[in-house]
């Protein structure tokens, strides 16, 4: 530990601001690392807002090897992604990288350079699918918020590029460090729960079956509702087996987890919206108790319904309030 530690940040026009600027001002915070941003050609690159980047050489420039190559994502399903002669230069420098982490759709610039095979890995919730798709040697963990497999690390979405960055201040210099880094910037040192907290509702893929489209709509229309195996075969009359099978081949999910993750979507948007208590809550949304809701939030979301309330319930109240002037 300790010393000052080289790392650089390959850059391209579209890429986020957010997946830059979060991990560089942990790491420079730190006053750990000497931090160099790199494009292809050397020049400054435009950001997906459009604010200009400023860099400090090419990637061919760079000397070998590599303290950490950090690359940051460009903006999920469509932004702007850097070119071929890119994604070869993060193959050459990588390869010989002490350490590679990606920050977002980064992880996918890492697939496409082949640095991801046979790893584990995540991206951006709305990105893990693709991974998953596209890059079949790597092994996706869709809720994590990032993952570390031999010397690369990845991580979800854009303000998850701060979770990873305190995590190589902490494996660099020590935790000391990286939680006084956490408390200056006034975020988590460690955030509770996976990113499925973050995921939009029903983000699972879409199905051409019309009886299996039926159901999903019958079982989201009323999540506490009896959606037994048996219950749900007989509704669109198929076999268990069979509806089964449709659900693994079009959703990827069990028919019981599916209606699991609907009752936990009900319960956060109640969660959020509302001031019931989460035992009403849990019987309107199918979980029977509170302590059961309680059980399947902790394994679904990696958090507990109260604890999700805490960070996420919309409220009309403003953030803060002027103190009343003295009478």
């Amino acid at each position: 530990m300790g010393g000052v530690r080289d790392l650089v940040v390959a850059v391209y026009d579209g890429v986020v601001l957010l997946d830059v600027a979060g991990p560089v001002q942990i790491l420079h915070g730190s006053r750990g690392y000497r931090i160099r941003h790199a494009s292809v050609d050397g020049r400054p690159v435009r950001t997906d807002v459009g604010v200009a980047l400023g860099v400090d050489l090419a990637l061919d420039e760079i000397e070998r090897p590599v303290g950490t190559l950090l690359v940051p994502g460009y903006a999920p399903p469509d932004g702007d992604r850097p070119g071929q002669a890119f994604v070869d230069l993060l193959r050459d420098i990588g390869a010989g990288a002490r350490r590679v982490a990606s920050v977002c759709t980064g992880a996918l610039l890492l697939a496409e350079a082949g640095l991801l095979d046979g790893r584990r890995a995540t991206t951006h919730w709305s990105a893990c699918a693709d991974l998953a798709s596209r890059f079949p040697r790597v092994t996706v963990e869709p809720d994590a918020i990032f993952v570390r497999d031999g010397p690369v690390v990845t991580s979800a979405g854009v303000t998850a590029g701060i979770d990873l960055a305190l995590a190589l201040v902490e494996e660099d210099h020590g935790q000391d460090l990286a939680r006084a880094v956490a408390k200056y910037m006034v975020v988590f040192l460690q955030r509770p729960g996976g990113q499925s907290q973050f995921s939009v509702r029903g983000a699972v893929p879409a199905t051409r079956h019309p009886g299996l489209r039926r159901l999903l709509d019958s079982i989201a229309a009323d999540p506490a509702a009896g959606h037994t195996l048996a219950t749900m075969a007989a509704r669109i009359t198929v076999s268990e087996r069979h509806l089964t099978r449709l659900f693994r081949r079009e959703l990827g999910l069990t028919p019981g987890r599916y209606v699991e993750r609907i009752r936990v979507e009900a319960a956060q948007a109640l969660l959020e919206t509302t001031a019931d208590g989460v035992a009403s809550i849990a019987r309107r949304c199918g979980h029977g108790s509170d302590e059961t809701m309680r059980r399947t939030f902790l394994k679904v979301l990696g958090i507990t319904p109260t604890d999700y309330r805490r960070h996420f319930r919309t409220s009309h109240e403003p953030a803060f309030r002027r103190a009343a002037p003295n009478r």
